[in-house]
């Protein structure tokens, strides 16, 4: 029992360290995932990045619409290391209701792609993240990529820059790479403005990372000699 205490204090702890650094006001969005293993990866990225929800279009219906059963699905807690249990995760039968109720809750989208999607194109380190207040960040299927209607409703296509003969990544990796990338920019923001457009510039900077514990409890003279 004892150790049961422990472990949930624990919890509490890690849950509220981390709190100020998640960017509730970001979403990843999966278009048309055609393996559940891959929706397990992308949500233990989002859990482990401080990105605020995930929404997927599943026509397929491989998850259930009720977040509370996701939460209890043995395939995504296994893949996504239990990141399901902590992370909102609600689906949608198609893109265009995802994109309804996105707008509707005043989100702008950007879509990724490694090619040239019609739209304005950037590459991932040129991208500004933070000119839209609200944020959602959408991943195509695994084969065929995102949609041209998805790309028709967004703002803006990201690329990841590629150098070998292989010109494309797994979901896994690329949204992994894609919402580091985001998500340190909006931390960033949060860091120096409490509003948007650039307003409430803040006295003293918030922290943007969290300290690996072993680091932390070194004492301060082994950091000076380090």
């Amino acid at each position: 029992m004892d150790e049961q205490v422990k472990s949930k204090a624990s919890v509490r702890r890690r849950a509220e360290a981390v709190k100020p650094f998640r960017c509730r006001h970001l979403i990843a969005v999966l278009e048309c995932p055609s393996d559940i293993r891959n929706i397990g990866t992308v949500i233990r990225n989002v859990n482990a990045l401080g990105v605020g929800k995930v929404y997927v279009v599943d026509p397929h219906g491989f998850l259930p619409d009720d977040w509370q059963e996701t939460r209890e699905r043995k395939a995504l807690s296994k893949v996504s290391v239990s990141a399901s249990k902590w992370t909102f995760v609600k689906r949608f039968d198609s893109t265009d209701e995802c994109f309804d109720h996105l707008e509707k809750n005043n989100y702008r989208s950007i879509v990724t792609s490694p090619h040239v999607k019609g739209k304005t194109n950037v590459l991932l380190d040129e991208g500004d993240y933070t000119v839209f207040t609200k944020l959602a960040v959408w991943f195509g299927n695994e084969g065929t990529g995102i949609s041209a209607r998805a790309v028709e409703r967004s703002e803006m296509c990201v690329s990841i820059p590629m150098f070998g003969m292989i010109e494309s990544l797994n979901l896994g990796t690329s949204s992994g790479i894609v919402l580091y990338e985001v998500t340190k920019q909006r931390r960033a923001y949060q860091s120096r403005f409490s509003m948007r457009n650039r307003r409430g510039e803040r006295a003293v900077p918030l922290p943007t990372v969290i300290r690996p514990q072993a680091e932390a409890e070194q004492p301060q003279d082994a950091l000076e000699d380090a």
